[in-house]
C-alpha cells in the first residue's frame, strides 16, 4: 500500500486529489495539508512514502517544505506540483531534493501513474515536457568542476546511461538505445547513484547537466564527442 501525503492551499485540489487517489487500491491518503508548515509536520508524523507538494503555499512554500521533508523524512518523495506560471521554481525544488514533478492539468490518470512511479523509487522525469524544461533551467547554471570530478568514478558504460537518463529515457528505452538487457540497464543506474550518492534519477538528471555531462540544446551523440575532446 502506498501512502500518500497532499499539500496544497485550495481545498478543492486537496479534496479531488484525495478522492482520486483514495478510490485506488494501492494508494492511502495519510493526511492533507494547507500549507507548508502543516506539509512537514504531517510528513514527519505519517512518514508518507510520497507526498504531493503545491509550490505556493502560506507560511512556508513549497520548496522550503521540500527541503525540510527530505532532510528530516529520507523515506518520503516528494512530487511537486505546479503551473506552467511557476514552471521558474522546477529546477530549484529538483535541486531541493524533490523527485519530479507533475502539471496541475495533467490528466487523473497521470497523477495516479505519478505516485505509482516515485513510490517505486523512480524520477517523475516525463513527459516531454519536463525533459524540455529541466533543459531550459539547468542551462543557465555554469559547469560545477567539483560535480565533474564525481563522474571520474563510473565506466563509460554507466556514463552513456547517465547521459540517457538525462534524457528522460526509462530503463526500457535505455535499454533499446544501448542495445542490452534491461536488467543491465537496472544494474548500472543502481551502481550509478551509489557510486554518486544520489538518492534517485532526479538527481542524476540535475548532477548530469550541473557536471557538463549534458548540455541542453545538444544531444547525447554531441554530448559524448564533447566529453571526449575536453578529456
Amino acid at each position: 500500500m502506498i501512502s500518500v501525503l497532499i499539500a496544497d492551499d485550495q481545498a478543492m485540489v486537496r479534496g479531488g486529489f484525495a478522492a482520486l487517489l483514495s478510490a485506488q487500491p494501492d494508494v492511502r491518503v495519510v493526511g492533507e495539508a494547507a500549507d507548508g508548515v502543516e506539509a512537514v509536520a504531517m510528513a514527519r508524523s505519517t512518514r508518507p512514502d510520497v507526498a504531493l507538494m503545491d509550490v505556493r503555499m502560506p507560511r512556508l512554500d513549497g520548496l522550503e517544505a521540500t527541503r525540510r521533508v527530505v532532510a528530516g523524512v529520507p523515506g518520503t518523495r516528494v512530487v511537486i506540483l505546479t503551473t506552467f506560471d511557476v514552471d521558474d521554481y522546477v529546477y530549484t525544488a529538483l535541486r531541493a531534493g524533490a523527485s519530479g514533478f507533475l502539471l496541475k492539468d495533467a490528466p487523473p490518470e497521470d497523477l495516479i501513474s505519478a505516485v505509482r512511479v516515485v513510490a517505486g523509487g523512480e524520477a517523475l522525469l516525463a513527459p516531454s515536457v519536463t525533459r524540455r524544461l529541466i533543459e531550459e533551467f539547468t542551462s543557465r547554471q555554469s559547469i560545477d568542476e567539483r560535480e565533474a570530478l564525481r563522474l571520474n568514478a563510473l565506466t563509460p558504460r554507466e556514463l552513456d546511461v547517465l547521459r540517457l537518463i538525462a534524457d528522460g529515457q526509462s530503463n526500457a528505452e535505455i535499454a533499446r538505445s544501448l542495445t542490452i538487457a534491461e536488467e543491465t540497464v537496472k544494474s548500472h543506474v543502481g551502481r550509478i547513484l551509489g557510486k554518486l550518492h544520489l538518492r534517485d534519477r532526479a538527481q542524476a538528471v540535475v548532477l548530469a547537466y550541473e557536471s557538463g555531462l549534458v548540455v541542453a540544446g545538444r544531444s547525447s551523440a554531441e554530448a559524448r564527442r564533447g566529453r571526449r575532446l575536453r578529456s
